[in-house]
């Protein structure tokens, strides 16, 4: 791991294949190989988002044990959490194991933002290998500390080792897939961050299947799913990584020439330094942008479940009775009912990280922005009104137009920085962006868990708690609306100098058009096959993941 750290120093010749010189495309190469290696990578670090499959199982990991004590009080509670994360003779709480959800978004913010200027100057391919070790890793450290029942060690192994791996696989292809795509950037990034949200659909089912396939009466398979989920997201992501292509300085793509652009255009053609952002104003603008569209919509994904279930109750099922009146059966009815509106949020997220990011390459990125704000804030108060009347068609509409601009936010926002601050950074740039995503994981989620907790205090009916938390989070909206008007171009003074400029060129080991051309360019003249095999190998488990979770979708309308 040190060798894959250092062997890259500044300065020093490439002798490495991991160098960054040795991933600079030469004459031929097609830049349509590069979002399937993206997508190798998205695709297996976007499984956080489906880790929940194995909450269940775990907290039941030692048969006939009682559940580990929660405490009382607030002292209390925080005593036996912590003895949880040690303890061998009782079974894992569900809300403890639920907090590997929220390490995973903090540590991926945090790493994002430390290494982002290290993988600007040792290049994704590199950066893609060490997130491979990291999640990879961090799965089997975690099986063997399912395997000798320590919490603990699945905190280190997937939160913490695993959380880095996300941070530095999530950012790996920004700066690369922007500077191949100069005339598509938000559609390009989109493709990648789309995988991302798609990991879950892949990985979710394959998980239940494997443990299914692993369980005894006295194990239920989990430590042998992370084994196996393990050896297949290495071979993905290790050839993702192997995928990587930069092109070289100077380069476009055919017959494109860029527009022209005015003085006061949101579109730079200059560059700043990642050691700079922290203190422009832009930068901030945009981090509370993305922090509120984040906030609001990772609250609507936390509650959307519960929400559906006990507004609508048994009308669900055309039983008409309230949640709290519904009987065992019944609520199992509701719940797979339930299971099908989540995994339909899931095809509405995936599906907006690339139609609204790509709409951003015709409309801007500020007023796609605008868009996410205005409609969402429609839609957040609608859903009140929508849920009162009992209209689960426009309810339930209301939620996926959401989700799907949720999604469009993350994946549009690494055009906008590059629009604001230039291609240069923009990796790194992205990466300290992201503390934007840790905020928001903690933020929204504590914001409807709290309101749904005093709302249920004062007495009110289940299918009304929700209604001041859609309130607020309009407030939210609005929050992130003004910023996002507030936005204008970066003032000069905060652009490298062209020395400056050289100076990270050289740095991040670039070359130029002219020397790649003559010079040792890897990855010559691409046939279509390798690109269409390419494609197919992200594509078909990605179509499966969609089939499978249209079948989950079916039971909301059966």
């Amino acid at each position: 791991m040190s060798s894959v750290l250092t062997d890259n120093l500044p300065g020093r010749a490439g002798t490495s294949w991991l160098d960054k010189e040795r991933t600079i495309a030469g004459p031929g190469y097609s830049r349509w190989l590069v979002p399937p290696s993206a997508l190798a990578i998205h695709l297996c670090i976007g499984m956080a988002y489906g880790f929940s499959v194995f909450w269940l199982p775990l907290s039941k990991a030692l048969p006939g044990a009682p559940a580990c004590p929660k405490g009382d009080g607030l002292w209390g509670g925080i005593a036996a959490g912590l003895g949880e994360f040690t303890a061998t003779s009782c079974n894992w709480n569900i809300a403890t194991l639920g907090w590997m959800f929220t390490l995973f978004f903090v540590i991926l913010g945090s790493s994002a933002a430390l290494w982002g200027g290290w993988l600007e100057h040792v290049g994704p391919r590199r950066a893609g290998i060490v997130a491979a070790a990291c999640w990879c890793g961090g799965m089997l450290i975690s099986a063997f500390g399912i395997y000798v029942h320590q919490y603990w060690l699945m905190i280190v192994g997937s939160g913490v080792i695993g959380g880095v791996g996300l941070g530095l696989g999530y950012i790996s292809p920004v700066s690369t897939l922007i500077k191949w795509f100069p005339d598509r950037r938000g559609m390009a990034t989109g493709m990648a961050i789309m995988g991302f949200g798609g990991g879950a659909m892949i990985g979710s089912p394959l998980a239940v299947m494997l443990m299914k396939a692993y369980a005894t009466p006295t194990d239920p398979g989990v430590a042998a799913t992370f084994v196996t989920m393990a050896v297949i997201y290495s071979v993905f992501m290790m050839g993702g990584a192997l995928g990587y292509r930069i092109p070289p300085t100077g380069w476009k793509p055919a017959g494109w020439t860029p527009k022209v652009q005015a003085t006061n255009t949101m579109i730079t053609t200059r560059h700043v330094h990642v050691s700079k952002v922290w203190g422009i104003p832009q930068f901030w603008l945009v981090w509370t942008v993305l922090t509120m569209n984040v906030s609001a919509g990772i609250g609507v994904i936390g509650m959307a479940s519960p929400m559906l279930q006990e507004v609508f109750g048994g009308e669900l099922i055309n039983v008409p009775k309230k949640f709290t009146e519904l009987d065992k059966t019944q609520l199992g009815a509701i719940a797979a009912v339930a299971g099908g509106f989540t995994a339909l949020l899931s095809l509405f997220n995936i599906g907006g990280r690339f139609a609204w990011a790509s709409l951003s390459d015709k409309i801007s990125r500020k007023m796609t922005y605008i868009i996410f704000f205005l409609l969402g804030g429609v839609l957040y108060w609608s859903i009140p009104a929508s849920a009162a009347a009992g209209n689960l068609f426009l309810f339930i509409g209301a939620v996926c137009i959401i989700l799907s601009m949720y999604g469009g936010g993350f994946s549009t926002v690494p055009a906008y920085l590059a629009d604001l601050f230039g291609t240069q950074n923009v990796g790194a740039i992205h990466g300290r962006l992201l503390t934007a995503w840790s905020t928001a994981g903690i933020l929204g989620p504590v914001i409807v868990n709290y309101m749904r907790e005093y709302q249920l205090g004062l007495g009110l009916p289940r299918n009304q708690v929700y209604n001041q938390t859609m309130y607020i989070l309009v407030g939210l909206l609005v929050i992130g609306l003004i910023c996002n008007l507030l936005i204008r171009p970066v003032a000069d003074k905060w652009f490298m100098t062209e020395a400056e400029l050289e100076e990270e060129k050289r740095l991040a080991h670039e070359r130029s058009l002219a020397e790649t051309v003559v010079g040792s360019g890897s990855g010559g003249t691409t046939s279509s096959a390798t690109v269409v095999l390419a494609w197919l190998a992200v594509g078909l488990p990605l179509a499966w993941g969609v089939y499978m979770t249209l079948l989950t979708v079916s039971k909301l309308f059966h």
